[in-house]
């Protein structure tokens, strides 16, 4: 394998905004941001809209997400 050409393997925080659960993995992701976690050590905290907790599929529940005005977007695009 060719060194320095592979992203940074490390520990993230993802942070679901629309029900606020958050998770400790790893990822490629990097992120300006940064949150203490359980453990007391800082991580990078990455936001992302839907996850398990939130995901129509897994809860049972309808959820509508619009991202910064797709479907407006789409509409005006398409509209006869």
């Amino acid at each position: 394998m060719k060194k320095e050409i592979h992203p940074e393997y490390k520990e993230v925080v993802f942070l679901d905004t629309s029900s606020e659960f958050k998770f400790l993995t790893k990822s490629t992701m990097s992120s300006s941001e940064t949150i203490k976690w359980e453990d007391g050590n800082e991580y990078p905290l990455v936001k992302i809209e839907v996850s398990s907790a939130s995901h129509p599929f897994y809860t049972g529940k309808k959820l509508f997400v619009d991202t910064a005005g797709r479907v407006e977007k789409f509409n005006k695009r398409y509209k006869k």
